[in-house]
């Protein structure tokens, strides 16, 4: 992304006569692994343009795959994901299904959540994936900021050799 981005801003920037970034911070992004948490992010980026006020519903903006997946028009580049699929065999149950679920909204507690892992680069995981890595001897929690508690015994130990 970060090569993508300079190529990029250079081409638009000798194109438009102009200076300087196009975008705001670096990208960001996170792990997403759950069934819940799939459809949930698809909700987020539908409605993001109604958050911003760009539009007032999500199928009016011309950029978002809210009106793929609601089934009022199709588009070869959106492949949709398993666990949409998984909504309803049925396409129109499946498209009804989703309008409602993209209507209900967000709950501020999920958004914050999200926002979180992402901003950190921490997954957006359950709690099975969880165990499962932990079971590895790694974590998928944030730690506390500083050195590993490793390092900082063996600095300690190699500070006791010293005279």
């Amino acid at each position: 992304m970060r090569d993508l981005g300079r190529v990029y801003v250079r081409y638009f920037n000798r194109r438009y006569g102009r200076t300087g970034t196009l975008w705001e911070g670096r990208f960001r992004s996170c792990l997403v692994d759950s069934s819940a948490y799939v459809l949930a992010c698809y909700r987020y980026i539908e409605l993001n343009p109604v958050r911003a006020q760009l539009v007032a519903t999500p199928g009016e903006y011309r950029w978002s795959s809210y009106a793929v997946n609601a089934g009022v028009e199709g588009d070869p580049l959106v492949v949709p994901h398993p666990e949409y699929m998984a909504i309803s065999p049925d396409v129109t149950r499946r498209h009804a299904a989703y309008c409602e679920f993209v209507q209900q909204g967000e709950m501020q507690r999920f958004l914050d959540h999200m926002r979180r892992a992402t901003n950190a680069g921490h997954g957006l995981v359950g709690e099975d994936l969880k165990t499962r890595v932990a079971a590895m001897g790694r974590s998928l929690e944030r730690g506390k900021p500083g050195p590993r508690r490793e390092r900082a015994d063996a600095q300690q130990t190699n500070e006791e050799l010293l005279p």
